[in-house]
C-alpha cells in the first residue's frame, strides 16, 4: 500500500460507531487482520462516537446511520469539523 505521506510504518486509524455490540466486534475482528488497520476505538453512540473522533484523531470513522440519541449522521457532521493538523503520540 502506498501512504500520502510517504511512510513505511503508517497506520490507517479507524473508529467503529455501531450501537449493535456484535456487529462492532465483528467489524474489530475483520480489520484487525489487516496489519495496515489500527483500531483505535469504539463507540455504541454518536455522542460516544463525537468524544472518541476528537480524542484519538482517526483517519476513518465507520459510523451507524441508525443510533438511538445522537444518530449517526448527525455525529458524523460533528465528527467532521476541522482539527488540528497533526497527531502526538
Amino acid at each position: 500500500m502506498t501512504h500520502v505521506d510517504g511512510a513505511d510504518d503508517a497506520h490507517i486509524r479507524v473508529l467503529i460507531a455501531d450501537d449493535h455490540p456484535v456487529f462492532r466486534y465483528g467489524l474489530v475482528a475483520l480489520l484487525h487482520a489487516d496489519p495496515e488497520i489500527e483500531i483505535v476505538g469504539e463507540a455504541g453512540t454518536g455522542d460516544e462516537a463525537v468524544e472518541l473522533a476528537e480524542a484519538r484523531d482517526p483517519d476513518v470513522i465507520l459510523m451507524d446511520l441508525n443510533m438511538p440519541g445522537l444518530g449517526g449522521i448527525e455525529a458524523t457532521r460533528l465528527s467532521s469539523r476541522p482539527r488540528r493538523t497533526s497527531r502526538s503520540s
